[in-house]
């Protein structure tokens, strides 16, 4: 069995502790490889080797930086296809899904490429006789980096781009679910000239986890994951001092209105419930249809769904893929059952689907009549299952967006310029699409939600991640004056 090990100081690290996971094709249902668990003592080996880079590190020129990073992006972009292939063995996506991930990671590496721009500071000459004042960003240390299983490469690349942009050393923990491509962004940062220690890879569950929480040499924590985990996260990590920004879970509510283009509306709920299965934290999970156009939008959805294409991401016509494991496609099909005992219409039942083989596959489904208070509607289900909520009127379909404990994104579907505009204000989420089911930021604004879906107060990558992976400083400075120094400065005196 082919073993995925450690990546720390430029080099593979075998794990010691005895412990690995497994990690599965998900088309197949094969195991194809086991991964390593650290140990603590294996998780202090990481962080002491990033200890050790960064002091160096730090110190290097800005354009040092800017340099390695452009060679990353160029090395990205050549190995794109290899980088898709990997996400696709292991998760299971379909080669558009991969290639798409592959492409928002290095939009975030050509944000970061500029950061002798992104840590320019500001300066005020004069403020008083001899005195300046000016403002600059120094880097953290060591942070961490603790990644979910859904975008193997694109999340690890939204903290990691930034943080040894900025001057800091990384310790990744990706999920032990698709551990290899985190690997590969290592090997291939240090061929782009990053020094080793710089980025070091560890992985593991939640012993190594425990262990980076509570390391005192790491400074900042960013994680993506469940809203529990992220709660706990944030909450242990600031308890100790570390500054944590910890994005959770989502509801994502996609609203259309009477006037919407009923066709683009359809297309746009089938393509952001369903694609990459359904495991993505924007994925649109709750359409809340406004008034008439209930009935024909769910009828416009249901036709649209025996035409998904559904398979393994080998194949180049497959639309959706599996799910990550057997155990999460069979919790999320017991969401159907629940939802039919609650008194919720199955519109189309994507358990009835048949697949070959022992692949994680699960049909897409669609749910009609949902209220707030079934299971469906309240849990982040994470899969590809897609619920209607019939709304009366706009009021009504805002105080059901605005009542969800998640914030993360929203959509509102409508030709109405001024609704739109209105829709926008009063939403209480911190990513907004207008006409456009999933409204991710390029990667120079910033990713991040509002409620139950981000602890902390800054957001991910973008402006913000520069930010969250750097700390300010203001100097005040008065020097003689020429004309009084005790010292020959060889200047004119003017008085």
């Amino acid at each position: 069995m082919r073993r995925i090990h450690h990546y720390v100081a430029g080099k593979e690290l075998p794990g010691t502790s005895g412990r690995f996971g497994p990690v599965f094709d998900p088309a197949t249902g094969v195991q194809q490889a086991e991964v390593a668990f650290a140990s603590a003592a294996e998780v202090d080996r990481a962080v002491a080797a990033a200890v050790g880079a960064a002091a160096s590190w730090r110190d290097s020129a800005l354009g040092k930086r800017a340099d390695v990073l452009f060679r990353f992006r160029q090395l990205l972009v050549a190995r794109r296809a290899d980088l898709a292939a990997a996400i696709t063995s292991e998760h299971g996506k379909v080669p558009s899904d991969a290639a798409g991930e592959v492409a928002r990671g290095i939009e975030n590496v050509e944000f970061a490429a500029g950061v002798p721009q992104l840590l320019k500071g500001g300066y005020s000459e004069g403020v008083s006789a001899g005195v300046d004042v000016y403002s600059i960003r120094q880097p953290l240390g060591v942070v961490a980096a603790i990644t979910p299983f859904n975008f193997p490469a694109m999340v690890p690349l939204w903290m990691v781009a930034n943080a040894i942009a900025c001057g800091n050393a990384v310790v990744l923990k990706p999920s032990e679910k698709d551990p290899s491509a985190s690997v590969l962004l290592a090997r291939w940062l240090e061929e782009a000239g990053l020094p080793p220690g710089v980025l070091n890879v560890v992985h593991g569950d939640r012993g190594a986890v425990d262990r980076l929480l509570e390391h005192p040499s790491i400074a900042a924590v960013s994680f993506v994951g469940s809203t529990p985990v992220a709660r706990s996260i944030y909450q242990r990590g600031t308890a100790v001092g570390k500054r944590v920004q910890a994005l959770g879970g989502a509801k994502n509510h996609m609203v259309v209105l009477p006037d919407a283009d009923l066709d683009a509306a359809a297309d746009a709920a089938v393509s952001a419930a369903y694609g990459s299965a359904g495991e993505r934290c924007m994925a649109i999970s709750v359409v809340v249809a406004v008034g008439a156009i209930g009935d024909r939008l769910v009828d416009a959805i249901a036709a649209r769904l025996p035409k998904v294409a559904i398979g393994p991401g080998r194949d180049p016509a497959a639309e959706m893929g599996p799910l990550i494991t057997a155990e999460h496609r069979d919790k999320v099909a017991g969401y159907l059952g629940a939802a039919e005992a609650e008194g919720a219409t199955v519109v189309v039942d994507g358990r009835t689907r048949r697949f070959e083989g022992s692949g994680f596959f699960l049909g897409v489904s669609l749910v009609d009549r949902v209220t707030r208070t079934m299971s469906v509607y309240r849990d982040e289900i994470f899969g590809p299952v897609l619920a209607v909520v019939r709304a009366a009127s706009y009021p009504e379909a805002l105080e059901i967006v605005n009542g969800n404990p998640y914030g993360n994104g929203a959509a509102i579907f409508t030709r109405d310029g001024g609704a739109a505009r209105q829709f926008q204000r009063e939403v209480t989420c911190g990513m907004v699409g207008v006409n456009v089911p999933i409204p991710v930021p390029v990667a120079y604004y910033s990713f991040g939600g509002w409620k139950d879906s981000l602890f902390g107060d800054t957001h991910i990558y973008g402006p913000d991640g520069i930010h969250f992976y750097t700390r300010g400083k203001v100097v005040t400075s008065r020097w003689p004056d020429p004309a009084t120094s005790a010292i020959d400065l060889g200047f004119p005196q003017t008085r």
